[in-house]
């Protein structure tokens, strides 16, 4: 069919190492850390991890076998998959989701990415300009006046002015980054993305651990003898009970563990496609889990939660900047206040960098994927045709940066709402169009860990409960879609934003409808009648 069934990976080492890092990213030193701030800490945690159990780990298992199975099929990409394990055109339509979602989060994402890269370069270069001795709502105000500098939040097409230096706008970080991108995906699978993880993986967890041992070491200030290091973990850790009935802390726990674990995301279904028919999906997913979970709860919560409370007290509740506020507005405040604050600022940024570098790598290739396997062109010039579409994205998002709004829009409707939708398709299709018995057997096809009799249930009956539930209470609950909805016709912003996203599904539709066309000329079986021949 195309060059895209020649790739592989080198190694199982190496697919759980990409898995794991398209997983690990700045959902889990910023955005684990932000979440568990805004909802109490400790009682964060207990949903946080039923939320894990109970569609994290389950519905990774079904992505990491229908992903399998359709490569045994001939197929690489979600709209395919889909259609082959939901046994139609309705789940292969709905599998466009598998590709808008990674494209989509792609457009912005990079532009974080290149944040990281810009921060790192400004602490190398004498950091942000915080004064060490001044109040900390100045030091607040001045974090947050540099980061609106740097990324234009000021007004549209503001990164564009280079009139204060190159280290003061986003222009060059993102250059970098871009090319960075684009070069580790012309090598392919297994010489770009799984050689760079085998890399980048180990390099963030020694960063992340000489960074730890820095936090956990932090003196005591005698004037505030409450913020120490013990009640700064007792923050994340003590259970607060009272708040277990909170809705918006389960939901929020919840829309943690799929953007952090790339589950409902298009890419697990991508990778594992490449995997041989008895290679271990079950192992390797959860080893993937695994290794997202300990940089997540392990390096970002003690990290980011701990050096803040030390230096901020519960303050850190309340200051500005939203979900990734706390990585490039509050731990600026606290490196200022840290002995050795530029050089811990360095790594700090430089290892957001490279987990971001691994999880946009994993965000193009399902793209990729899917361009190949539609039109049949050769990967160099899917690659240059992905890049077109993704630089497009990036530009009108960059630009287009008064109050992050279009920014805040895409993540909104593509990052949080259709990842859950993608889910709830998933879950369906596996659990009910597929079988749960054939598929927790497909699964089981060369693996060395069987999986628990009691995830039937839970994958069949408890997790499309759980992501139905959570859709019926978005969709009435007044502060999420109808207010997302009323904002679209309030915000010129916000409304082009889904025109923009509107259009990239027009697009990624018609390539679907080729590809189907192509694929049944082909002789392949598109609808799943057929068990696969290997």
């Amino acid at each position: 069919m195309s060059s895209s069934n020649q790739q592989q990976w080198g190694s199982r080492l190496g697919v759980i190492l990409a898995v794991a890092g398209s997983a690990v990213g700045l959902g889990n030193f910023l955005r684990f850390p932000g979440k568990a701030a805004e909802n109490g800490g400790g009682a964060f945690m207990i949903p946080y991890v039923c939320a894990l159990l109970l569609l994290g780990i389950p519905l990774g298992w079904a992505e990491w076998s229908m992903g399998r199975y359709g490569g045994r099929k001939g197929f690489h990409s979600a709209p395919a998959i889909m259609g082959v394990m939901g046994r139609g055109r309705i789940a292969r339509y709905l599998g466009v989701l598998g590709v808008l979602i990674p494209l989509g989060v792609y457009f912005y994402y990079v532009l974080i990415e290149s944040w990281c890269l810009g921060y790192m370069f400004k602490y190398l270069s004498g950091g942000i300009g915080i004064t060490g001795g001044a109040a900390i709502a100045d030091q607040v105000a001045t974090s947050t006046a540099v980061h609106g500098q740097f990324t234009g939040s000021g007004a549209d097409g503001a990164v564009f002015d280079l009139s204060a230096g190159w280290n003061s706008t986003l222009l060059v970080p993102f250059l970098i980054t871009v090319l960075a991108n684009v070069y580790l995906l012309y090598r392919g699978l297994s010489g770009g993305i799984e050689t760079f993880c085998k890399w980048a993986m180990p390099a963030m967890a020694v960063i992340a651990l000489i960074v730890l041992a820095r936090v956990l070491t932090l003196p005591t200030d005698p004037a505030t003898p409450e913020q120490n290091v013990v009640n700064g973990l007792a923050y994340m850790w003590n259970p607060h009970w009272d708040k277990l009935g909170n809705p918006s802390a389960w939901m929020a726990a919840a829309g943690q563990i799929f953007f952090s674990l790339s589950v409902g995301f298009g890419v697990i279904i991508n990778y594992a496609s490449y995997l041989k028919k008895k290679d271990d999906v079950v192992l390797s997913g959860l080893t993937a889990a695994a290794t997202n979970e300990y940089f997540e709860v392990a390096m970002g919560g003690l990290i980011t939660l701990t050096a803040a409370f030390v230096f901020l007290g519960m303050s850190l509740t309340t200051l500005p900047g939203g979900t990734f506020g706390m990585g490039f507005q509050t731990l600026p405040v606290v490196f200022a206040h840290m002995p050795l604050g530029n050089m811990i600022g360095a790594l700090w940024f430089f290892m957001l960098f490279l987990a971001a570098i691994t999880s946009s790598l994993s965000m193009l290739q399902p793209t990729l994927a899917f361009v190949e396997e539609a039109t049949g062109i050769s990967r160099k010039a899917a690659v240059t045709l992905v890049v077109a579409i993704s630089l497009i994205g990036n530009a009108y998002v960059m630009y287009f940066s008064k109050d992050l709004t279009v920014l805040g829009t895409i993540d909104s409707w593509v990052g949080e709402f259709f990842i859950v939708v993608l889910a709830l398709v998933q879950a369906l299709v596996f659990g009910w169009i597929f079988g749960i018995r054939r598929g927790i057997d497909e699964a089981h096809l060369g693996a060395r860990l069987r999986i628990p009799r009691i995830f039937e249930f839970i994958i069949k009956y408890v997790s499309p409960a759980f992501l139905i539930w959570m859709l019926v209470n978005f969709c009435i609950d007044e502060h999420s879609l109808p207010a997302w909805i009323a904002a679209l016709g309030e915000n010129e912003a916000a409304r082009n934003a889904v025109l923009f996203i509107g259009a990239v599904i027009v697009f990624l539709v018609v390539l679907t409808a080729i590809g189907e066309k192509r694929w049944r000329a082909a002789g392949l079986d598109v609808d799943g009648k057929h068990p696969a021949k290997d």
